[in-house]
């Protein structure tokens, strides 16, 4: 079996960020590869309860080993969106404790051949985090219209040249079925102006079709809004975002939540409910230098942390 590797991001910082105490209950949205897990459960023992979500087997096959000692550990099988329906039926109402969200791709999915994450090693057009659902990087790359590529290529991947990428994909795949990234990648490169530049030609548009495919930022929006329903009073939410459509989403549903009022300046009389959250840190945490050096990805992590107050 391949052995899974991941890089667990400001592992201290997002887990001390939580407070972990014994007795409480914690949720980890992104299992991964144990790294977030494990130091939570080392914190709240002997009575602590983690909660681990996350949808890749490989992680889960991973985690469940490197966990395996853990008598306090429930790992599931499902997305991290389904949070409020799997507490139920684990008969949980609130987290006392916390919840971690690590909104990034692990490195194994990344880089793993045939995921088809990558545009520097060909593999089907997948791009999947969960490999039960039906819909793939092939759908998007083959069935859009050139508008809605223009659209994700644009919003998801901020990529300047989206009109030029979406009209010569949508040429080649007349001739024939985009089927790998190579193909893709090498499409990309055939239609954007070479200019020195560190970024790969390719980077952006495969960001934007990965989100595309896992509805990233429509899920963690919803999903953010769920757990504010769930937190308990006191307990903490830490969110490790990795690119800044991502981090505006928690920026913007933080400061809403712990603003005191949300009326219009010619409004005489405030209604506004009270404040849900707390920001613990007004400016998002960022990687150390030593982090960075060992794991260049670390350097555009963002940790943004606040506490339930009602």
């Amino acid at each position: 079996m391949e052995e899974f590797n991941h890089y667990t991001v400001m592992k201290n910082e997002a887990v001390d960020a939580l407070n972990c105490r014994d007795g409480l209950i914690y949720v980890d949205c992104t299992l991964g590869g144990g790294g977030h897990s494990g130091l939570i459960l080392e914190r709240i023992q002997p009575n602590g309860r983690l909660i681990s979500f996350d949808i890749d087997d490989d992680a889960i096959r991973a985690s469940r080993e490197r966990l395996k000692d853990y008598k306090n550990l429930t790992i599931v099988k499902d997305s991290y969106t389904n949070i409020k329906k799997v507490l139920q039926n684990l008969g949980i109402e609130k987290i006392t404790g916390g919840v971690l969200f690590d909104l990034g791709a692990s490195y194994h999915q990344l880089t793993k051949g045939e995921r088809g994450f990558s545009f520097l090693k060909d593999a089907p057009l997948d791009m999947r985090f969960n490999q039960d659902a039906e819909f793939s990087a092939y759908d998007v790359v083959n069935t859009y219209s050139e508008d809605d590529l223009v659209r994700i290529f644009s919003e998801y991947g901020e990529e300047h040249f989206s009109k030029r990428i979406a009209k010569k994909i949508v040429e080649e795949r007349k001739l024939k079925k985009i089927c790998t990234t190579l193909e893709l990648s090498e499409i990309i490169l055939s239609a954007v102006p070479k200019v020195k530049s560190p970024i790969h030609p390719a980077t952006r548009v495969f960001q934007a079709i990965r989100i595309e495919v896992n509805q990233e930022l429509t899920n963690v929006k919803n999903t953010l809004n769920d757990v504010l329903d769930l937190l308990d009073v006191g307990a903490i939410i830490s969110v490790i975002s990795f690119h800044s459509l991502e981090d505006r989403i928690v920026k913007h549903l933080f400061k809403y939540y712990s603003a005191r009022c949300h009326c219009e300046k010619n409004q005489m009389i405030c209604n506004c409910p009270p404040p849900k959250l707390e920001l613990v840190n007004k400016k998002p945490v960022m990687a150390s230098e030593g982090e960075i050096r060992e794991n260049p990805p670390s350097r555009s992590a963002k940790l943004r942390v606040a506490r339930c107050i009602n």
